[in-house]
């Protein structure tokens, strides 16, 4: 029956007669229809997938060490030499960074964190910062350690246009967008500390005769400089004697001899962990009994009171904008809790009661913030666009009340600190929280 259909009658010419022959198909009229539909269809297929495709790659725009899978991060970090004991910050950070591999990772992308042991030595840090970035080809410079190994590289960084993040330093130089734009730091400068103590000091006792002990480059003089700003025309009436050292010496005590020789009641002491244990010993040792003040960087219990002696260490007066992990006030605060269970899992060979690991845990977190924050613009114009766009961001064991704030034209994202004494077991928080943003002009006035 259906075949018959498929046929129509047409008049024969030649025989004049009408002839049942082959007629057109609707059937296949119909599929050839279809088939049109399939192949326009396909073909939009292909051009909104290939519209799309170009959108994501528009989208996803990459440094160099930056893929679909990994970023490639590269950092310098004392793990011998004199500054040994600042070398638990990069293994803290790689820890943490670990963690965030094992959850996913920022992004989908796991972070490659390469850190090489510089040995606090500038010449060191220049030949490894060449080896992380034309060979290494990683995307920037996360939280590299110390300021003359810094200031040794930071020119060659900013010319070759690479993010060299949240500097392990305190130094004021970190903090100049206009001549370096391509350097940030992240702890409060050691101007805005060294201010911190010299406000106090003339609160408490403004006829304080002051002996100073600091490292001679940008590391010790930033911190006397905000002291020195701190005390305005008093300085030549109150500071009575300086000395210096150089990383590389062996020992500080002909220096603590010479500034006790001054009389000054107030000892400013300016130094690196190493060095403030020998100090701590040696003004013990022969009886001074001055005021001490002794710089955050070097405050820790494990790598400097611990070495000079707890007893010794009573009464010196520090300043602190982490949850201090010795402070038992801590030891029930969700942040400390999950610090403490961080520490267990992916550094279980940290010390706990370690400052500079609980700085490497808040570093890095700030870190991985601006990761996410670029999202898939993963340029290095774009990280560090993120980098200098911080509001009022919240990372863990920070004291109460302290945000770290960025902008194009501020590059210091920490300016608030809290003072505190050490007990002879543990450090104790005393006073208000001192903020240094409305100060800034005061502290660096000869930037």
């Amino acid at each position: 029956m259906i075949k018959k259909y498929l046929f129509m009658y047409r008049k024969n010419k030649n025989f004049g007669e009408s002839v049942r022959v082959p007629g057109p198909n609707p059937l296949s009229a119909l599929v050839r229809s279809a088939n049109k539909f399939i192949f326009v269809a396909m073909l939009v297929s292909v051009v909104l997938t290939t519209a799309i495709t170009d959108g994501i790659a528009a989208e996803r725009q990459y440094a160099p060490g930056i893929s679909d899978t990994e970023i490639k991060i590269g950092n310098t970090s004392p793990y011998s030499g004199p500054a040994s004991t600042y070398g638990t910050i990069g293994k803290g950070v790689k820890a943490y960074f670990d963690k965030v591999n094992s959850d996913g990772g920022v992004n989908g992308r796991r972070i490659n964190f390469i850190t090489l042991d510089d040995g606090y030595s500038p010449p060191k840090t220049k030949e490894l910062f060449r080896k992380l970035i034309e060979r290494e080809k990683v995307a920037f410079i996360f939280q590299s350690i110390g300021t003359q190994t810094n200031s040794a590289v930071h020119r060659y960084i900013n010319k070759k246009n690479i993010p060299h993040l949240f500097v392990a330093s305190g130094a004021t130089r970190w903090g100049q967008p206009k001549r370096f734009p391509w350097t940030m730091g992240w702890s409060p400068t050691y101007r805005t500390e060294g201010y911190i103590y010299g406000a106090y000091l003339l609160e408490i006792n403004p006829n304080a005769k002051v002996a100073i002990l600091y490292q001679n480059d940008d590391y010790g003089k930033d911190y006397v400089r905000g002291f020195k700003n701190a005390l305005g025309d008093r300085v030549e009436a109150m500071v009575v004697a300086e000395e210096t050292y150089e990383a590389t010496d062996p020992t500080i005590d002909s220096q603590i001899i010479n500034l006790r020789a001054s009389g000054a009641d107030t000892f400013y002491n300016v130094t690196i962990p190493k060095f403030a244990a020998q100090a701590i010993r040696k003004v013990y040792d022969i009886d001074w009994k001055p005021l001490h003040l002794l710089n955050s960087a070097s405050a820790s219990i494990n790598a400097t009171l611990r070495p000079a002696g707890p007893e010794k260490s009573k009464g010196i007066v520090t300043t602190t904008y982490l949850k201090d992990p010795t402070d038992v006030r801590w030891h029930q605060d969700p942040e400390y809790k999950e610090w403490i269970a961080w520490m267990d899992k992916w550094y279980p060979q940290g010390d706990k009661d370690n400052y500079f690991n609980v700085y490497a845990y808040a570093v890095a977190q700030t870190m991985v913030k601006v990761l996410e924050q670029a999202g898939d613009d993963l340029t290095r114009e774009n990280i560090m666009r993120q980098a200098a766009n911080l509001r009022k961001l919240r990372v863990k064991m920070l004291l109460p009340g302290i945000t770290l704030n960025t902008s194009p034209e501020d590059f210091f994202p920490i300016e608030a600190m809290q003072m505190m004494r050490f007990d002879g077991e543990k450090w104790m928080r005393f006073g208000d929280l001192i903020s240094m943003e409305d100060r800034q002009q005061v502290c660096f006035l000869d930037l």
